[in-house]
């Protein structure tokens, strides 16, 4: 196992930017060792941006992700984070769950909305 990734490294494997980099260690969520200038990320570093990244693919907010990431450093420790992670997924779920009805209902207004149209045109004796 290595002692230090660069920057440049993990912006490359993660497909980010520095800047991104620079906020996760300004939130918090990241402590990268400076040597002057120089910031060195431990494997340890590496693991939170790969699980900050997993949770932003979820869909959690960085809060989400940091309050995620406490919970595992302090009591109550992995099984809190691990019950935490199992109660936002199902947040998330049913979020979905909700924006996908709002969608269904969305387009059922729009092909009602459609069919009135046409039916208008029928009535005008424009073809379509």
């Amino acid at each position: 196992m290595r002692e230090y990734y660069s920057i440049t490294e993990l912006t490359r494997e993660f497909d980010i930017s520095t800047r991104t980099l620079r906020f996760y260690e300004d939130e918090g969520l990241i402590q990268p060792v400076r040597r002057g200038r120089t910031r060195l990320f431990r494997p340890s570093d590496r693991h939170l941006i790969k699980q900050i990244m997993r949770g932003k693919r979820l869909g959690f907010s960085i809060s989400e992700i940091r309050e995620i990431i406490q919970m595992y450093k302090e009591p109550p420790g992995e099984v809190g984070q691990l019950n935490l992670m199992l109660k936002r997924i199902e947040e998330k779920r049913e979020d979905l769950r909700q924006k996908r009805r709002d969608l269904e209902e969305t387009l059922a207004e729009l092909d009602q909305a459609e069919e009135a149209c046409v039916e208008r045109l029928v009535e005008l004796g424009v073809t379509t």
